[in-house]
């Protein structure tokens, strides 16, 4: 049974809270003097409000009762509806013709995908601006998380919303409470981010910081710049990016075992030294590629470039500071892999995720032995625990629609006409929220080479992406409508 009197009644408070958050953009265009923002601001902040109470009026008394299924159903009609009324000013204002390209953009914001179809950026409003790369950090850490972390009535309901909305085969509680779980993870992260928009004021205007860290820590990818953090040619921005891009890239429970003294379990974390040994072999490869290739002058110069791009695709981030497309046949394919192995569980990033990868691995290395020891007890032990089937099957079974929800992703944009290099990693860059592929849609390109009817399949795509598709598909049987 839906309880859906109680699913409209939270949706009607969290959209109260996006538009509370909204109101800092609506501050900025009465700063900055433009009309045309404070008018698509204040017209959709009203119809915010104007929603959300009529809703609140509709379920007045009502006792608000979440179930899983509950959860499901509240989780995806948030980033739907929040995402419907986010596009809303950049259509007020002209920022795009059509309301699908407004829509995609919007949703690429708080998926955290990065991916754009505007062609050009430095020209439009900063409130706009602001807007659009604030919802990358909204994103990345979860509208419903950050909604849980700031309202204590909701105690242990908050717990199937917090599972719905996060990533990963399994969920840290850190507290015995979810809503201090839910506060801890949004105090983390915004802790770096205080920090990552310090270090970079050092050499960048506080706006284009406070924009880069968003799309930084929301493992996002949006930029102020039309050539994304290439634009600011700052060694000095690159590195700090780089950084920041690995730390919102890890799982962030991690840091708050940092912070109770746990040292030892963070070191032995499987996860994060596999993360970790993944950037370093590949951005020493790329590297040895491209110097090879004297790409960059130094060696030192192509080991920036390397680590920036590895980051930024492993991560799922999507900054760019050089057009790959140019880079040799290698160092692009080694990129192409990395679209399928994705940041860390319970970080700001998307993808696949390096825990299922390396389960996956482990399981075909034990159906190997099990065919040489037909005998023999093989369970899956991961970081040091026997992982249980149930987790197991969920892997297989997440990893099976993953890719053939690419691959269908792949057929529909294969209809625009272009290359199947531009289709391929367009379908999975938005399903793994990663925001640049190759080509067409490589970091020189964009989205607006697309009809808003594949815009529309790229919406869905970047939103069953972040939500790791099962929140989004369960929505679509016969059981999960049943009494």
């Amino acid at each position: 049974m839906i309880h859906t009197r109680s699913v409209l009644r939270l949706l009607a408070y969290i959209h109260l809270l996006v538009a509370a958050l909204m109101a800092i953009s609506l501050a900025l265009a009465f700063y900055y003097d433009e009309p045309e923002g404070i008018k698509a601001f204040s017209i959709t902040e009203a119809a915010m409000l104007g929603f959300s109470l009529l809703l609140i009026a509709g379920t007045r008394g009502e006792k608000i009762v979440i179930k899983p299924k509950d959860s499901y159903l509240l989780v995806t009609l948030t980033w739907v509806l929040a995402t419907a009324f986010g596009a809303l000013p950049l259509f007020i204002s002209g920022t795009f013709e059509t309301y699908p390209q407004c829509y995609f953009e919007i949703m690429s914001g708080f998926t955290t995908t990065g991916a754009t179809a505007l062609s050009s950026i430095e020209d439009k409003m900063k409130s706009i601006l602001f807007w659009r790369n604030m919802t990358n950090w909204l994103g990345g850490m979860g509208i419903v998380v950050l909604f849980v972390a700031l309202l204590p009535f909701m105690g242990t309901r908050g717990t199937s919303l917090v599972g719905a909305e996060s990533v990963g085969p399994t969920k840290d509680k850190l507290t015995p409470k979810i809503q201090h779980t839910a506060f801890a993870l949004w105090a983390i992260y915004a802790f770096f981010s205080l920090i990552q928009t310090l270090l970079l004021w050092i050499k960048i205007p506080l706006f284009d910081a406070v924009t880069v860290m968003f799309g930084t820590m929301g493992a996002a990818g949006f930029s102020a710049k039309n050539s994304s953090i290439g634009g600011y040619h700052s060694p000095y921005v690159d590195v700090v990016v780089t950084i920041f891009m690995i730390i919102a890239g890890s799982n962030f429970a991690l840091y708050f075992k940092v912070l109770k003294g746990k040292w030892r379990d963070v070191i032995r974390d499987a996860e994060l030294r596999q993360y970790l040994l993944i950037i370093t072999v590949f951005t020493l490869l790329i590297t040895l590629n491209l110097h090879s290739h004297n790409s960059y002058g130094s060696f030192f110069t192509a080991m920036r470039y390397a680590a920036f791009h590895v980051a930024s695709i492993i991560t799922t981030t999507g900054f760019a500071t050089f057009d790959y497309n140019f880079w040799p046949a290698f160092s692009k394919t080694l990129l192409v892999m990395l679209f399928f192995v994705g940041g860390c569980a319970g970080s700001a990033g998307g993808g696949i995720k390096v825990i299922r990868i390396s389960m996956l691995l482990s399981l075909a290395k034990n159906a190997i032995r099990k065919r040489l020891h037909p005998e023999a007890v093989t369970p899956l032990i991961y970081s040091g625990s026997i992982v249980k089937p149930d987790v197991i099957l969920s892997v297989a079974g997440f990893v099976a629609a993953y890719i053939l929800t690419g691959f269908i992703g792949t057929l529909l944009f294969s209809l625009s006409g272009y290359d199947f290099e531009t289709c391929f990693t367009a379908s999975f860059l938005l399903l793994g929220n990663i925001g640049i592929g190759m080509h067409d849609v490589g970091p020189s390109g964009n989205f607006s080479i697309f009809s808003d009817s594949l815009l529309t399949v790229g919406s869905f795509l970047m939103l069953v992406g972040r939500l790791e598709l099962f929140t989004v598909y369960a929505l679509f049987t016969k059981t999960f409508w049943k009494r």
